[in-house]
């Protein structure tokens, strides 16, 4: 890879990680792609992997964290716990840029949550008087897509998605979407812990 091949890369990498926090944009794949055409490299093969769009969000956000973005983070890892509580009986894990601690202007925060079937959970939420919206996220596996019931629904101005897994999906989380390595999964102590080091 020759040194303009290099900074093509690096420019691309960091515009997508602009365009995923100022922006929101989540799917690091589309990130990559709208940085390319907005830098006129639409054509290019030689896109950065999304490690290294991971690594430039993480430069970009220390770079330019204040205290409103770390404000941010603390709530909606605030959202999170509650969230957690609430979910308790279905073993929730917090995934996702909330974990990681990047802020990309969603309030929004992702939970895997592990039940025998996803009505178990409707009931619960019906029996808690919380109103929520049935979708499904996708997951790239060894055999190809695999779709998962998700459960959306508020809590503390935090828009929440509770991702239906089987009971036996705990001990096996879907691959990342950066690395495609197991996805970082982490319990509502592990969540209290990362906010007392905030």
């Amino acid at each position: 890879m020759s040194i303009n091949d290099l900074r093509v890369r690096q420019m691309i990498a960091a515009e997508a990680a602009r365009i995923i926090l100022d922006e929101g944009v989540v799917d690091y794949r589309l990130a990559k792609r709208k940085a390319a055409e907005r830098l006129g490299a639409g054509q290019t093969r030689n896109l950065p992997r999304n490690t290294e769009i991971e690594a430039a969000v993480f430069e970009r956000q220390r770079l330019f964290e204040d205290d409103a973005s770390r404000q941010r983070l603390t709530h909606l890892r605030q959202a999170a716990v509650q969230a957690m509580q609430l979910l308790e009986p279905f073993h929730p894990r917090l995934v996702g840029p909330v974990l990681a601690g990047i802020v990309n202007g969603r309030d929004e925060l992702t939970l895997h949550i592990f039940a025998d079937s996803p009505e178990e959970v409707i009931f619960y939420l019906q029996d808690r008087g919380v109103t929520w919206r049935s979708d499904e996220r996708r997951f790239k596996g060894a055999q190809g897509h695999v779709a998962y019931p998700c459960l959306e629904f508020g809590a503390d101005g935090v828009d929440v998605d509770a991702v239906v897994f089987p009971v036996d999906g705990i001990r096996q989380p879907p691959p990342s979407p950066v690395d495609g390595r197991p996805m970082r999964r982490a319990d509502v102590r592990e969540v209290e812990r990362l906010l007392e080091g905030q």
